[in-house]
């Protein structure tokens, strides 16, 4: 069932976004070779609880895992999704590393996502980053009142394919508000036979995030039970923004 939110909840979500927005701010200026996924991790949890908010993701249950260890999803080059942070897992130049904010303030959440280079890359590393940041505008820019679920999902899959790239699909966006993940389930392409999907309406609250890979789209889970990687070790990359539609259009809750 999707939940509908008030201007009042959304506003409470704003905040939350905002957050995680000022995460992703400081740890984009510590990225560089050398630094530890963990010490990006302690930099997160800190400002997080410095607001008032709680890291969404530290102790994340799922079935058939260990519960989330850390306050961030640090993921990096062929890593897709849910990379754990380490001491021993150092940057170097020429990567890509994903970042998974979530924060819960007052009983909401928001949640972001960014895909950034460490120093230089690659050329085909930075088309890589453009298509799917490009899939994210592309998305939100379908989520208005008035268009069904699966606009999203075809202005995602179509802006990626038109460059070359694959969709991730065993992983996809979602409802966001009091849960992290609540209904409805916004996928990044659209399968064989799916209908249009729900209506948009006003108060509806989503986190669009493709995941896109430079190669196949299949991936597999690592012996960690949590980090998704390409099955051909290829790069992958993910962006992702918490939106509401309100007065008609989205507006983006995770930034400043």
């Amino acid at each position: 069932m999707i939940i509908l939110k008030s201007k009042a909840e959304i506003a409470e979500m704003r905040e939350a976004g905002r957050i995680v927005a000022r995460v992703h701010a400081a740890l984009r200026e510590m990225i560089r070779p050398g630094v530890t996924t963990a010490e990006l991790n302690i930099k997160a949890e800190e400002i997080i609880r410095a607001h008032a908010a709680i890291p969404a993701f530290l102790g994340y249950p799922h079935a058939g895992r260990n519960d989330f260890p850390a306050s961030i999803c640090a993921s990096i080059n062929q890593e897709v999704v849910h990379g754990i942070p380490n001491q021993q897992r150092w940057l170097e130049a020429g990567d890509i590393i994903s970042i998974d904010v979530g924060a819960v303030y007052h009983g909401w959440v928001g949640d972001a996502a960014w895909t950034y280079p460490v120093s230089e890359i690659d050329a085909e590393s930075q088309r890589l980053l453009a298509a799917t940041e490009g899939a994210l505008w592309a998305g939100i820019g379908q989520a208005h009142e008035g268009n069904r679920l699966s606009d999203i999902s075809r202005a995602i899959e179509m802006h990626v394919s038109k460059r070359g790239f694959e969709v991730v699909r065993e992983y996809t966006g979602h409802g966001v508000g009091r849960r992290m993940h609540e209904d409805p389930q916004v996928l990044n392409y659209i399968p064989p036979g799916a209908g249009r999907g729900p209506l948009l309406k006003s108060g509806t609250t989503l986190a669009i995030e493709p995941m896109v890979n430079a190669g196949t789209w299949r991936t597999r889970t690592l012996s960690d039970g949590w980090t998704v990687v390409t099955a051909d070790g290829k790069r992958s990359a993910h962006f992702e923004h918490s939106i509401a539609i309100i007065g008609g259009g989205a507006e983006i809750l995770t930034i400043m």
